[in-house]
């Protein structure tokens, strides 16, 4: 799949989003250079073209910069654009997580009975770990049981994770 790619400077550092005609395909979480991230997106999307988002990504954009700096931003709003890779299971888990609250969190427990799978929590945990559009899927806000962190597969691991929900105002037990 062809996409589109631009770069975008958030209070974590640079992040990078990848779009379709249909909606957003990837973001990424800043690695330590620019360099780095951009090779993140072509690993993904050898044939990607680096260029000025349209005015639906200048959107999800905008929300993500403003959600990194603390504001309660609502990104449910931003289209979507899974392609056929991602399995019908990560999609419910992903549309569940889109609903989490800025501020709040869920456990990979009660993501899992919330798509009618209570014994699903570990499958969600690794539905979750290959999120391809973290922030806009918010699967930070997802916890191990009785408040744990879990795991986090994004650059800087679960720091980053606890950066990003702390920025939101949440409270770990």
């Amino acid at each position: 799949m062809a996409a589109s790619y631009s770069l975008f400077e958030t209070a974590i550092g640079t992040c990078a989003i990848a779009w379709s005609e249909r909606g957003v395909t990837s973001v990424w979480l800043p690695e330590p250079t620019n360099q780095q991230t951009r090779a993140r997106v072509t690993r993904r999307f050898p044939l990607s073209i680096e260029s000025a988002p349209p005015p639906f990504v200048a959107h999800a954009i905008d929300g993500i910069v403003a959600l990194l700096t603390g504001e309660a931003r609502d990104l449910t709003d931003i289209a979507l654009d899974f392609d056929d890779s991602v399995p019908a299971f990560h999609r419910r888990v992903y549309d569940v997580t889109r609903t989490i609250k800025p501020g709040t969190t869920l456990s990979y427990g009660e993501v899992a009975a919330r798509i009618g799978e209570p014994d699903a929590a570990r499958a969600v945990g690794q539905a979750l770990g290959r999120n391809p559009i973290p922030i806009i899927v918010p699967c930070h806000r997802v916890l191990a049981a009785r408040g744990g962190t879990g795991g986090f597969t994004a650059p800087g691991g679960t720091a980053t994770k606890l950066q990003m929900l702390a920025i939101e105002g949440a409270r770990l037990l």
